[in-house]
């Protein structure tokens, strides 16, 4: 059956190349996960944690992997949007006859490292807007296509405030998943103190190749989603909209603006690479409830009194889940 192979194929290639990654990166699990999962479903990822936690060596790493063309961008206020997408270039031809040429930037790759993308200005980032979203760059009037796949991982920040610019809302709509970048534990510390202080180094190995991730990319959108787990995920995201004949107390007291149609593009897709993972191709309400949180914690923008009360989006997102947990169990036992 078609549908057996496509689901073995997906993590034979996906379980070389989470442990290629990890020969070089130690620990992190989930942030390697939403990776992954960026990977497969072709989706760019936020990575938000402190320096110094791997972010950016497992996107290298990752682009490794899968021997995809790798660019990193180190965002700083002085950046601009030409530095990312490119611009055109007076040179000199063939007779010596003068004409612009445009000089591809290094968006022009297929893993994009957009490094602490928090500290260049909104006018910087949002150059970014049209190569996430259409897959191309328009520089001089011309339109250029990014060859796929084509991927954004951003890294950011979340201890330093000074020079650096909150992330437009539209930009982090495009994001499929938010990622936050955990400590390691003390075993964790030990296993990196031993890698990275001794004379060998360790690199990942090419496993897959771009056909493969267009492959992997394919079968995730081909993954079967029954009606009442799309309700599901529909469910959650209505839930997140204040003033909604569906929005719960929390979300109405705590949330300023809900998740767009990208939440449950970014719920399900998610789910579906998440089943896969787990040897099933079908998804399940459970895939979808794990896919929650980094699906919608950038998406669920809160007020003034969710930062006086110490109420983050998580825990909003978390409420939601308990709220429709508890509606699953009632419908069930009636």
């Amino acid at each position: 059956m078609q549908a057996e192979q496509d689901a073995s194929y997906f993590r034979e290639t996906v379980e070389a190349i989470r442990s290629e990654v990890a020969k070089v990166v130690v620990g992190q699990d989930d942030t390697v996960m939403g990776a992954l999962i960026g990977l497969c479903a072709g989706g760019h990822i936020l990575l938000e944690g402190a320096p110094g936690l791997g972010k950016t060596l497992l996107v290298r790493s990752l682009s490794e992997a899968v021997d995809l063309a790798f660019s990193r961008v180190q965002f700083t206020p002085d950046l601009m949007p030409a530095d990312i997408t490119g611009s055109n270039i007076l040179a000199e031809g063939d007779g010596g006859r003068r004409e612009f040429v445009f000089r591809p930037g290094p968006i022009f790759a297929q893993i994009l490292l957009a490094d602490e993308i928090n500290r260049a200005t909104p006018k910087t980032q949002s150059a970014l807007l049209e190569a996430m979203q259409e897959h191309a760059v328009t520089a001089g009037g011309q339109r250029h296509a990014l060859e796929p796949p084509f991927l954004v991982m951003a890294t950011q920040n979340p201890i330093e405030h000074e020079g650096t610019y909150v992330l437009p809302e539209a930009q982090l709509d495009r994001f499929l998943l938010k990622v936050l970048v955990p400590y390691p534990t003390i075993e964790e510390l030990g296993a990196i103190a031993d890698r990275t202080t001794g004379a060998a180094t360790q690199h990942a190995s090419k496993v897959a190749g771009r056909q493969d991730v267009l492959n992997l990319q394919r079968i995730v959108r081909e993954v079967t989603l029954a009606p009442t787990v799309r309700d599901h995920a529909l469910s959650l995201v209505v839930a997140t909209h204040p003033g909604n004949p569906q929005a719960p107390e929390a979300t109405n007291r705590y949330v300023r603006y809900g998740a767009s149609p990208r939440g449950v593009q970014a719920i399900i897709l998610t789910a579906k690479a998440m089943a896969l993972m787990a040897g099933r191709y079908n998804v399940s309400r459970d895939d979808v409830r794990r896919a929650a949180l980094p699906a919608l914690r950038h998406r669920v923008l809160l007020n003034y009194e969710a930062e006086a009360d110490g109420v983050t989006s998580d825990k909003v997102i978390g409420m939601l889940l308990e709220r429709l947990a508890g509606q699953n169990k009632e419908a069930i036992s009636v």
